[in-house]
This record gives C-alpha cells, structure tokens and sequence, in this order.
C-alpha cells in the first residue's frame, strides 16, 4: 500500500511548457525581439540541454543562465545575460498554469496519502507558482534541489528529502514525474517505486523502465488505490 507520493512539479502538476513560451516570448518582446515560434523552440532546446546537463552534474545551477548566452550569441545580439536571467525568473514566478486536471487530482489525494514536491527548478520560481495557483497547500512538505544542495536524479537527493518526514518506509513510498531522467531514474536510484506520467514530449527510452505508466496525472489516484 502507498503511503508517500513524490511528484515532481514541471510538467507534471505545473505546465512548465505553456508557462515557458508565454515568458520567453514576453521577455523577448521586451528586448524588441521577434518572438518568433522558431526563436522560442531554440530558446527550449537549448533550455532543455542545460537541465540536463545539470542533472548529469556537469554544469552548477549559476550556470544554467548561460543559456541566454547561446541564446543572443546566435541571435546576434548584446544583451546583459544575468539582467535577463532576473527578469526571466520573476516571470516565472508569477506565472499559474497547472496540468488538466492537476488541483482538483491533488485535493482527492491529500485526503489519504501524504503528498510531497519533489523538484529540480529554482526555489523562488516553484514557491511562487505553487503559491499563485494555490496548491501549496496540498503539500506535506515541499523538496526543491536548490535547498537540499543536489539535484535529481542523485539519490543523495532523495535522501534528504526521506530523512526529513517522519516515519518514512521506502516499501511505501512512490515518484511520480514526467521526466525519465530525473524522476523515474531518480527514483530508481532511490529504491521506490516509480510511475511515469507520459506527455508526449518526452521520448521512451529502453534503460529507463517506471514501474507504472499513465498519461495523465487525472489517473495517478486509479493507479495508487490499485497498488
């Protein structure tokens, strides 16, 4: 029986992916430059490279602002990096999309598991989002790597998030999460179980197997009364 439940925010609970066009584009525009749809896909790939090169452990956190430097150094242009940084991130922050379905999957699993955030993403950008849609509150407590010192998928992570609850079971715990690279296989790394959430933008990957799958986080409380 299921008694923990780790879920991941970023596309998982919160719709990183609409919350990071509307911000780039916003940021962008303020910049007076096009937010055209193949600058903002550029803008995600190379997003995207960096957390995962931040998973992999072979950039810091301070350094994933470095993104913007791709960014204009392809664009062309001289614009300060750390400024947009700061910009970027308060837009994050302030932003309330949620997955289909996500606030009200929260509120039916509250009433009978304990439910923790277990995120890669900036503090100030989660507690602001959490805070704004108003799912904070479902939370027993709220795991965010900025704050444990490590990132997901390192089982150090993990471990500092169990020895934080009392009365932990590893035999009763789950990560639930879109993301196989840090989620599924950190939770792996960790010794719990694991379930999927599949999005459709993320690619299977054959060395990377959850326990369980679903498609929409709607169905995780289906799954748990199940297990």
């Amino acid at each position: 029986m299921i008694e923990f439940v780790f879920l991941d925010l970023d596309d998982t609970i919160l719709d990183f992916g609409t919350t990071e066009r509307k911000c780039i584009a916003r940021l962008l525009e303020q910049l007076h430059i096009p937010p055209t749809d193949e600058i903002i896909h550029r803008y995600h790939t190379i997003n995207l490279e960096h957390w995962k090169r931040l998973e992999r452990g072979e950039i810091t956190r301070e350094q994933i602002s470095n993104r913007f430097d791709v960014l204009f150094q392809e664009l062309g242009v001289n614009i300060s990096t750390p400024e947009c940084e700061k910009i970027y991130r308060q837009y994050l922050s302030e932003s309330d999309d949620v997955m289909p379905g996500a606030p009200e999957t929260l509120a039916r699993l509250r009433k009978k598991y304990r439910l923790f955030a277990a995120s890669n993403s900036s503090a100030k950008t989660q507690y602001g989002r959490l805070e704004r849609t108003g799912l904070t509150r479902y939370f027993e407590k709220i795991f965010l790597s900025e704050e444990l010192g490590i990132n997901k998928p390192d089982p150090l992570f993990f471990q500092r998030a169990f020895s934080k609850i009392p009365d932990f079971d590893h035999d009763k715990a789950i990560m639930v999460g879109d993301s196989l690279t840090s989620d599924i296989r950190g939770g792996i790394n960790a010794g719990i179980q694991t379930c999927w959430v599949i999005t459709g933008r993320v690619p299977r990957q054959s060395d990377i197997r959850a326990d369980h799958e679903i498609t929409s986080i709607t169905q995780l409380p289906f799954l748990l009364e199940s297990l």
